[in-house]
């Protein structure tokens, strides 16, 4: 599961900060122009995800006693994963869940906009949290 999670948060943060990654790697570009039309896709899909890895952890609280970092590291995926999905997804999101209340549609709208200038900071942390996961299983493994 720490490679998966590992994985997906890598994948979502160079998604969230491509000028970041085309900047250093300029061949990168033509793989982000394919991604970007699913971006809306991908997004909902790790929105949803992260809302049940913050529910999953809400949870198994408990798990705080025994393993402090593994519940916080748990807990940080799960807010990048909402965030930067909410921010990639917006789109559909505000299509096809918000549109049918205009107050729903102000809320997101709201929280888009609290989100949007920090979207390449929440990037470079999943990129980093991402790493954390395999330094991680790593060092608990052996």
């Amino acid at each position: 599961m720490f490679i998966f999670y590992a994985i997906t948060l890598i994948f979502l943060g160079i998604l969230a900060v491509p000028s970041l990654i085309i900047s250093r790697k300029p061949e990168a570009k033509e793989t982000l122009d394919k991604i970007v039309p699913y971006q809306g896709y991908i997004g909902v899909g790790f929105c949803l995800w992260g809302i049940w890895t913050l529910i999953d952890s809400l949870i198994h609280i408990r798990v705080i006693s025994i393993f402090p970092i593994l519940w916080i590291t748990w807990l940080a995926a799960g807010l990048l994963l909402a965030a930067l999905g909410f921010i990639l997804g917006y789109g559909l999101i505000s299509k096809y869940a918000l549109s049918k209340s205009p107050e729903a549609q102000k809320k997101g709208d709201e929280l888009l906009a609290k989100l949007a200038p920090i979207q390449g900071k929440l990037g470079i942390a999943a990129i980093i949290l991402g790493i954390w996961f395999i330094i991680a299983r790593i060092i608990w493994w052996f």
